[in-house]
């Protein structure tokens, strides 16, 4: 019988700054949380219980660089969004316990195959084919701040078109919010990372686009599809 060996070893994103790496077991990703982002997917964007989606660990693209044009679609998209790493384990916490468990905070890029991603939206199956494929959440280095970030500059760019623009402060569920209400579904702790939602802007890329995402406070994330 054959003995198959696998690198078990943790995804990681450095943290600005310091040599150590933040280990990443979970993605998770928050849907439609912004307004003008949901009315662009056709979506109300009243304030309904935020939704959720995951990434595997391993579609993490830390640092960013090049990225390859999944297979299966004709439509890749780009979303820029904050990411909030956890500090310490939650479990059903109010947000202002939640805001106690930031590590830090990071640039990223929830890139889509919307095609496939309204393909099994309109039939009500789950989006894993659209949001859930390698090399689908680049990342930049954490800059640790334990303070939950609620105000600041979101954009990208794409060779040097702005695409998206909009301010932190525009999400439809904050931070802490979102933190708090994941608790009450998963033991949350470190090495969880969240994708917080996108503003409006979100559109299609093609191999030789070069991608700039930028959060106030936080940094920026360049990438080019190849």
């Amino acid at each position: 019988m054959a003995i198959f060996q696998f690198d078990l070893a943790l995804p990681a994103v450095p943290v600005e700054g310091e040599a150590a790496l933040y280990p990443v077991r979970r993605v998770f990703c928050v849907g439609r949380n912004y307004a003008g982002h949901a009315r662009e997917m056709g979506s109300d964007p009243s304030r309904e219980p935020p939704f959720y989606f995951t990434k595997p660990a391993d579609a993490l693209v830390p640092g960013g660089g090049d990225i390859t044009y999944p297979p299966g679609t004709n439509n890749l998209h780009h979303e820029v969004e904050l990411v909030v790493a956890l500090a310490k384990p939650v479990f059903k916490v109010s947000p202002e316990e939640a805001a106690g468990a930031v590590f830090g905070h990071a640039v990223g890029f929830d890139m889509t195959r919307r095609d496939l991603q309204f393909a099994a939206r309109d039939q009500g199956r789950p989006w894993c084919l659209g949001k859930a494929f390698e090399h689908s959440a680049p990342i930049s280095s954490l800059k640790r701040g334990t303070k939950p970030l609620t105000e600041g500059t979101i954009t990208l760019s794409v060779n040097g078109q702005t695409r998206q623009s909009g301010n932190l402060n525009d999400m439809i569920w904050s931070v802490p919010e979102v933190i708090s209400h994941l608790s009450h579904y998963y033991h949350l702790g470190p090495g969880d990372l969240i994708y917080t939602g996108t503003p409006e802007g979100v559109g299609p890329v093609v191999v030789g686009d070069r991608l700039l995402g930028r959060i106030d406070g936080v940094g920026e994330l360049a990438v080019t599809i190849v």
